[in-house]
Order: C-alpha cells, then sequence, then structure tokens
C-alpha cells in the first residue's frame, strides 16, 4: 500500500513526498482512512509508530476544504502531556502543511505566554497544547473553543499519569458537543478505556501496540554490575564503544544531574533533561543531541516522553523502570524507522524484582553479558519469564551491601551511587 491509495489530496501527497516516506506503517494505513470517513477512533500505537502522521495527515484535509479559523479560534485541538511533544507534532504540521493554506500554532507552559496570546488572536485552524498552558490561556479569554471541530487526546496514558484527567475533563466539557474524537495512547489500559467511553462516540478501535511488544529490530542485552559501579560501567561502555547519541534513563532527576557531572569527569560530553531543567535548556539540550554536539542525554521517563530522534542507535536503563511497560517504551526510541538498534541495561540485585517484571511481560529472557572487569560481587540471579517475579530483596543499613569498597577503574569517584 502507498500513500495515494489512502484518498489523500495532491497537496498533502507532495507534502510527504518531501519528506522521503513513500509506504504507510501500520497505525497510518488503518487510521487516515478511518480519520478522513469521520469516524472516532481509539488508537493504541507506541511512540515510533508513525502515529502523528497517522493523524495530522487526515485533519489537514479535511480542515482544508472548510472555511478558515476566525479570530481567537481554532478548529482542530491536539493536547499532548509533555512541551517536547507539542513542539513536534507541529513541526509535522508544518511539514505536511506546507503546500496548505493553513495556520497552526502550539502552546506550552514554561515560556511566555504574550506571543501565544499574539498567535491566537488571529486564530488558527489547528492548535497543539498542553492541558494547563490551553486553560491559562482561555482564561484570560485569548482563545475560545466554539469552532472545535476535531479533538486529538495524544499519548493520553502518560496525561492520566501525569495527573491531567481535571484538565482534560475542564476542557472537553467546554468543546462543541459535535466533534471528531481521536484518543491515542501506549495501550488500552482499563483506565484509558473508562476516559474513552466518556469522550469517543462509536469508536473504530486500533491496535498496533500490543502490551508487550517490543521491535525486533532493537538488540536487547542486559550488564549485571553493582549499583556503585553502574556510572563507572556507563563511561566504560561509552568510550570503548565510542558510543554517540546514546539516551540514557534515570529513574529520578536528582540522579540525571549526578550521572551528568561523573560522565563529564570522564571526558563524556552528557547533559541531563528533566521537568527542574527550563523549557530553553531542554530544547537547546535536544538540538545539541541531535546535532552530535553531546554524547550522552540523559533523561529521566516523564521529560523523554515525546523526544522524537531518528535513527537513535544506543538506549541504556541506568536504572531499571518500576513499570515494565516503561521498559517497552524506553527502548522503542531505538529501531525506529527501519532503522537497528541495541537497548542496553545496567542491572544490579537490587533490580531483579523489576527485571523479572520486564521478562515477563515481553515474554524473553534478556541476554546477559558481564563485561570483564566489571564482575558483580553480589550476583544477579537466574530468572525465568515463566514464573512470578519474587519480592525484593532488602538489606540492612550497614550490612554486606553497604560496605562495598569496589576497585576504582574509571575517573576519580568510584562510589558515584547515582
Amino acid at each position: 500500500m502507498t500513500f495515494e491509495t489512502l484518498g489523500l489530496s495532491e497537496p498533502i501527497l507532495r507534502a510527504v513526498k518531501t519528506t522521503g516516506y513513500t509506504t504507510p506503517t501500520p497505525i497510518q494505513e488503518k487510521a487516515i482512512p478511518a480519520v478522513l470517513n469521520g469516524a472516532d477512533l481509539m488508537a493504541a500505537a507506541q511512540t515510533g509508530t508513525g502515529k502523528t502522521a497517522g493523524f495530522t495527515l487526515p485533519i489537514l484535509q479535511l480542515l482544508s476544504e472548510k472555511q478558515g479559523a476566525r479570530k481567537k479560534h481554532a478548529r482542530a485541538l491536539v493536547l499532548t502531556p509533555t512541551r517536547e511533544l507539542a513542539a513536534q507534532i507541529q513541526d509535522s504540521i508544518e511539514t505536511y502543511g506546507k503546500y496548505l493554506k493553513m495556520s497552526s500554532a502550539v502552546v506550552f507552559g514554561g515560556v511566555n505566554i504574550n506571543p501565544q496570546i499574539q498567535k491566537l488572536a488571529k486564530g488558527v485552524d489547528i492548535l497543539v497544547a498542553t492541558p494547563g498552558r490551553l486553560l491559562d490561556l482561555h482564561n484570560q479569554k485569548a482563545v475560545r473553543f466554539d469552532d472545535i471541530e476535531f479533538l486529538v487526546l495524544d499519548e493520553a496514558d502518560r496525561m492520566l499519569d501525569m495527573g491531567f484527567i481535571k484538565d482534560i475533563r475542564k476542557i472537553i466539557s467546554m468543546l462543541p458537543d459535535k466533534r471528531q474524537n481521536l484518543l491515542f495512547s501506549a495501550t488500552f489500559a482499563s483506565d484509558i478505556r473508562r476516559l474513552a467511553k466518556t469522550i469517543l462516540r462509536n469508536p473504530v478501535e486500533i491496535d498496533v501496540s500490543p502490551r508487550n511488544s517490543t521491535v525486533e529490530l532493537i538488540s536487547q542485552k542486559l550488564h549485571p554490575v553493582d549499583k556503585p559501579r553502574k556510572a563507572e560501567l556507563l563511561s566504560h561502555l561509552v568510550l570503548s564503544g565510542n558510543w554517540y547519541q546514546v539516551l540514557v534513563f534515570s529513574r529520578t532527576k536528582h540522579g540525571a544531574d549526578k550521572l551528568v557531572k561523573r560522565l563529564t569527569r570522564d571526558n563524556i560530553k552528557a547533559i541531563a533533561i528533566h521537568g527542574n531543567k527550563s523549557q530553553a535548556k531542554r530544547t537547546q539540550a535536544l538540538a545539541d543531541f541531535k546535532n552530535n554536539k553531546i554524547q550522552v542525554l540523559v533523561a529521566t521517563d516523564l521529560a523523554s516522553r515525546g523526544l522524537d530522534i531518528s535513527q537513535l542507535p544506543h538506549v541504556v536503563n541506568y536504572d531499571l523502570p518500576e513499570s515494565p511497560e516503561d521498559y517497552v517504551h524506553r527502548i522503542g526510541r531505538t529501531g525506529r524507522a527501519g532503522s537497528s538498534g541495541t537497548a542496553i541495561s545496567l542491572v544490579c540485585l537490587e533490580e531483579i524484582t523489576q527485571l523479572k517484571n520486564i521478562e515477563k511481560l515481553i515474554a524473553r529472557t534478556i541476554e546477559r553479558e558481564t563485561i570483564k572487569g566489571f564482575e558483580p560481587i553480589l550476583p544477579l540471579p537466574e530468572t525465568d519469564p515463566n514464573k512470578p517475579a519474587a519480592s525484593k530483596p532488602r538489606h540492612r543499613p550497614g550490612g554486606r551491601m553497604s560496605n562495598l569498597r569496589p576497585p576504582r577503574r574509571l575517573g576519580r569517584s568510584v562510589q558515584s551511587n547515582v
């Protein structure tokens, strides 16, 4: 199947052609005709599956067939959980709508609201927004919702995780009853289905992202290591492998900052991205990372949501996530658009429960490779995805674990317990 067979107009097909894409992804193949036919949509799709184009292309086409937006009004509203994702959706709208006389805007917090008010004063056909800033703008009478024809909830699961449900319901209560609704989520979890029932009308249901899916092109591997030596091992892997564009996941913001300091001491160009960073710093960090000015980008799960980095070769789980679904989401950052990728996890004994839960979810045992010189003093037990996870091991203060003093390898700090 090609984009020409999906019913898209010539200006949009021309824009798609300039991007180099010729064949629609599974989500695009199913979603685009459904949206063009006027149906509500409930779609399960991970980031990297092409879902943004799956709703952007048909909405652009349908809006282009009607009169433009009135002052202070929008005709389509796309709600997203993060600033980064909002900005990337806006980029897609501009790319695919380049041959159409369409207007769009993106609004989010953390930046000056006045330019956003000025942009909305003229009216926009498509408005991409995070919930909090959108409500601020509405309260200031900078935007009205009377003319909304399309509502898109992108990464709805993450918006619920981040506590946006009240804002979302408040926004929806102000929208016209007659509109087309599109909901995208990584999974069809029970809370997502409950939300969908209150918004969608007889939706077309599309699932191209099974709960335990991991991209086949991704090589998954774990390195057993004692927790105090994780930072040292990461430096070793980056330097010995001459890795560039390494996305590293840290469990906490403090841990991300501490890890960046350690990597910097080892002459590795690294930067952190998390909720405590200003929008300007986050945007600059991502730009530097994409342009290979930065080798390692250390991110927390929330800050990483929506990051779109093509052909990302390496993803490292410095800390395993508490949720096994987050593991699938994390490693899905690599191996995209037909490219191969490597997902590495640095796993210590304290994370055995998370490891077992992850392997049970993906229904496979992750390949283990112990790095010479980093053999753990506290061995990692063998795992079986078919067996339930055991309770997390506990270690009392002052016990064997706290007395570990591993030998010095790289850099000045050995006990970099990030």
